[in-house]
């Protein structure tokens, strides 16, 4: 099974596609998808749009993991942030693939063992 992994934005997407067999997992590509600041959020969604349907074909992914948005501080950005997800989803639909849909603990947790865990990269323990 291919899974596309979503990280959504506005200014970067991330993402990560993974072979799942049987309690392994490869990894195939990993990156971000960017769009320039400074041009109208319109332009940035049909970028958006037209890089996932890209990846969409390229990968062909069984199916597709997106982070569902949390922000507690800035609601501008998580807005636009919103806009980004929404144009994800739909690329997704649009060619077909099943959507499942994770919290940001429900990914922290699945990738380090705990949904607390430090997001910055900053941790060094050898764990």
């Amino acid at each position: 099974m291919i899974v596309l992994g979503i990280d959504p934005g506005v200014a970067t997407i991330g993402f990560g596609v993974i072979r799942a067999e049987r309690q392994k997992n490869t990894l195939i590509q990993y990156g971000v998808i960017t769009t320039p600041p400074g041009i109208p959020l319109s332009n940035r969604l049909l970028q958006i749009s037209n890089d996932m349907e890209e990846l969409i074909r390229t990968f062909h992914p069984d199916e597709m993991a997106v982070e569902e948005l949390f922000f507690t501080k800035n609601i501008t950005t998580g807005i636009a942030v919103a806009h980004g997800r929404g144009v994800i989803l739909l690329a997704a639909e649009k060619l077909g693939v099943p959507i499942f849909e994770y919290t940001p603990m429900q990914v922290k947790q699945a990738v380090v063992g705990y949904g607390g865990a430090d997001t910055t990269g900053a941790r060094t323990s050898g764990r």
